[in-house]
Parts: structure tokens; sequence; C-alpha cells
């Protein structure tokens, strides 16, 4: 009722201040008999509404409200000032698109009356284009990029306990879109375009992961973590205690989520995170690595994956951390190791990713410690990121090309992928007998030439690769109406 009592108040005073405009046209003190017909009627009507407020006025309706006639005349005036008002805006919004030379006069005083639709309208528009310059990609011109190359050399070297941050920026090389980039998933999903991938059998760890796994091998680099749930970090050679797969790995499932440490610390395990037919004699939960991407079946808050323990038959899920969803896990999540890598750091270098979700993890950027005394911070990506302002040093280009020019500066040789030394095949535990029909994935196998270990008589699956992690758990969790 406040609001109605406020809508019929601005109504007044509008028809007031139209009502002074109207005179001084009309000259009322010396105008004939049709300029003062004119005035009283727009005075009655003037009356009118002032009639309306104080029906409308807390004294009023404390004495015994309005009745179904007058609220329902009042919702009317309620939606036809409503739709005055958007007209207005819009009216407002098209003479703003003009050049101020194309304006006419009536226009000019239109947008002098409307200053405060005026300001709202070039506040939405300063807000859209600078969130469209953060989306935009920028790269480094060649002498810069070697320039700020040779300074990351430098902190490289000097770094007495280097962390890396990976996000989804190193795979792209590997055909494996990103998600915020311009054929990102989160944006092609909010223009209300499908999400494909490549044949996720078919890719392999880029010049980047190698490079990280050399660092790591010269003690250069002490952890990563990682964003990413490809697993290309673990097939690139990298010791599984170097990792924290912080969103999962799309070729590990586990017999139950007994893990204990989640991004806040210590996580103890409750009825509402173990799903039905929990292992308890496998302790800690027994993991089994597979040559095939295990989130066929599972999605957002649906991690079943249809296959069971070897040891004890319990239900096997997925280790992926969908949008919405909170990491218990013990691995591949590994967040114990994380913010002790994190808190010990003096350097991270961050490759490929936005940070939008990174920096909600504040054990991650020692945020309890003086800002003096927190790890320098060195980002490549093409986009901006929230961590540049802090950031020392902040290089625009593709992490394949930063990485094979800092390799170049520190004298280091990449080595090159080969299948044949991938660790995921000695790793990887097989289906046991009946469970070759449990997925429909290609498997991955050491050569091209050879045939994916699958069962002969199941069918390949052509339809595009949207697995639980990457299609249905991509999409936005949505709120549920309440069924009451």
């Amino acid at each position: 009722m406040f609001v109605i009592y406020k809508v019929f108040f601005i109504l007044y005073m509008i028809n007031k201040h139209l009502l002074k405009r109207l005179g001084r046209c009309l000259n009322w003190g010396g105008a004939g008999r049709a300029g003062r017909g004119l005035a009283r009627m727009c005075r009655r009507t003037v009356c009118r509404e002032a009639e309306a407020e104080a029906l409308l006025s807390p004294g009023a309706m404390a004495a015994g409200g309005l009745s179904r006639s007058e609220r329902k005349a009042a919702e009317r005036v309620r939606r036809l000032r409503e739709e005055q008002q958007r007209e207005r805006l819009r009216q407002v919004s098209r003479i703003l698109r003009k050049a101020a030379a194309e304006r006419s006069a009536e226009e000019g005083r239109l947008l002098a009356e409307s200053e405060d639709l005026v300001t709202e309208l070039q506040g939405r528009s300063r807000r859209r284009e600078g969130l469209k310059r953060r989306q935009e990609e920028v790269c480094d011109d060649p002498e810069e990029l070697r320039r700020k190359v040779r300074e990351l050399a430098g902190a490289v070297r000097n770094a007495k306990y280097l962390v890396v941050y990976t996000g989804a920026g190193i795979s792209t090389a590997a055909s494996i879109p990103d998600y915020r980039g311009p054929n990102g998933v989160w944006t092609l999903l909010q223009k209300g375009r499908s999400v494909s991938a490549a044949d996720l059998s078919e890719t392999e760890p880029t010049l980047t992961h190698m490079s990280i796994t050399r660092l790591h091998e010269q003690k250069l680099v002490q952890h990563v973590v990682s964003q990413n749930c490809d697993g290309l970090h673990l097939r690139s050679g990298l010791p599984r205690s170097a990792i924290s797969e912080l969103h999962g790995n799309m070729y590990i499932e586990v017999s139950a989520p007994l893990g204990t440490w989640g991004p806040s610390g210590p996580v103890a395990p409750t009825h509402s995170t173990l799903p039905p037919q929990v292992c308890t004699a496998c302790t800690p939960n027994r993991e089994y690595l597979r040559v095939f991407d295990v989130t066929e079946r599972t999605a957002l808050h649906r991690h079943q994956t249809g296959r069971v323990c070897h040891k004890c038959g319990a239900q096997l899920r997925d280790t992926i951390v969908h949008f919405g969803e909170r990491g218990t896990l013990g691995q591949p999540l590994n967040w114990e190791a994380a913010t002790q890598a994190a808190s010990k750091a003096d350097t991270i270098l961050c490759l490929g990713s936005s940070l939008k979700v990174l920096k909600k993890y504040p054990r991650l950027w020692c945020m309890t410690k003086p800002p003096s005394r927190r790890p320098k911070l060195y980002i490549v990506n093409l986009q901006w990121t929230p961590k540049d302002d802090g950031a020392a040093l902040k290089l625009h280009g593709r992490c394949d090309d930063v990485m094979q020019l800092l390799m170049e500066e520190l004298g280091l040789e990449i080595p090159p992928y080969s299948r044949w030394q991938d660790p995921i095949f000695s790793l990887a535990t097989p289906l046991r007998a009946g469970e070759e029909g449990s997925h429909s994935r290609k498997s991955l196998c050491r050569s091209r030439e050879e045939p994916p270990p699958r069962d002969q008589d199941a069918p390949l699956s052509s339809a595009p690769i949207l697995g639980g992690w990457f299609g249905r758990g991509c999409t936005r969790r949505t709120k549920r109406k309440k069924v009451t």
C-alpha cells in the first residue's frame, strides 16, 4: 500500500508540473473562454489525483482500508504508470543512441527533464562496455611478450617454492574448449547455443602440460593445482602426489567419498555426503583409474557410474565436482596438499585460468597473511581476471606460446608426449568380466592404429561427446520450485 501511495504522489507531482507548463502556453491570465475551460478541466484532474492520494494515505487506510473496486482501480493506475515509465525509458534510450548534433530541440528538452533516466541508462551502458572489454582476448605484441617472459623466467629461477595454478586455457590446444573464452562453454550456453567437444579419447597433453612436468622434474615447480577434469596432467607424467585436481578427474571412479578435506579445511563425512551403499571396507576410498571417460551416466548431484567396487560390491561414483557442489573427496582432489603448498609458496604462476572460481578459495591465496607476506602472483591469460590488479606481472598470450618461450629462457628442453610412456595405461584397472558393456565411450589406446580395448559386441556411440562433466554438468544450476 505504501508503494501505491508513492505512485499516486508522483502522479500528482507530474500533473502539477504539466499544469504549470500548460498554463504558461495558454496564458491563463488573459486567455479566452476556451483557455479558462481547459484550465478548469486540468484543475479538476489534479483535484481527483489529490483525492486519490488522500484515499491511499496511511490515515485513510488505518480508518478502514480500501474497497475491492478501489484496490482494482489503484492496480490499474499502477500498471498504467509502469507502462508509461517503460515507454519514457525507451524514448530516452532511442534519443541517447543518436549523436548530439542529430537531436531535435524537443528531444533535448525531454533529456533535460529525465535526468534520472539518463543517468541510469548511461550507467547501464558503461557496465555493458566494461563487461565486453573483460571478455575480449588481448595479445601482447611479440617483443613485449618476450620481455615479460624474461621477467617471468627470473622469477621462476629465484622462487623458493613455486606453485602452478592451471585452468581450461592450457587444454584448448588439445581441442578441449575453455569456459569463458569467445567459444567457451559458459559463453555458448549464455547465447543459447549447444556445446560439443572433440573425441576426448584422441586428446593428448599439450606443450604446456609437458613443460610443467619438466619443470617439476627440475625441482622448479613444487606443486600443481588444477581446475581441469581432463586428466592430462596425470597423463603427462606428473606424479599423483604433485597434483591437486580440485574438480576431479574424468578417468577416475572411487568406491565412496570417505575423504575428509575440502576447500575450507577438514570436513567430517556426514550422511548427506555419503551416497547409498557406501563402501565401509575400503579405507581410504578405493580408486579405479580407467582408460575411458567414466562420467557418461553422471551429472550434477548424480555421480554413480553403474559399476561396483571389486572388493566390497558398493556402487562406484565419479570424482567430478560440478558447479554448485562441494568437493570432499580425498583423492584426486587432494585439497590438503593444495592448501599446504599454498601456505609454503612464495610464487604462484596462474596459467589459462579466469580465476573467477579459484578466487573464492581464500586458502589458496594466503588471505590470512598481510599483503607483504603473500606469494608473488604471475598470470598468463588472454582475458581479464579478478586478480590482475594484485599481480606482479600479467602476460597476455596463449599458454603454449608463453611456456615455449619460458623453457627457452630457462634452457630446458620440452619432452615430447608419447602414448607408449603414458602412465595411465600402467595405472589403469581393467574391467572385470561382464563390465565391458557398462560404457559406450571410446577407450584410450597406446597407438592410434591399435583397436581400443572394449567389448566387440557393443557398438561405438556416434553421438557428440557430452559427458557428465562436459555437457549436462556444464549447464548452470536452476532453482527448483518448492512443492507445497
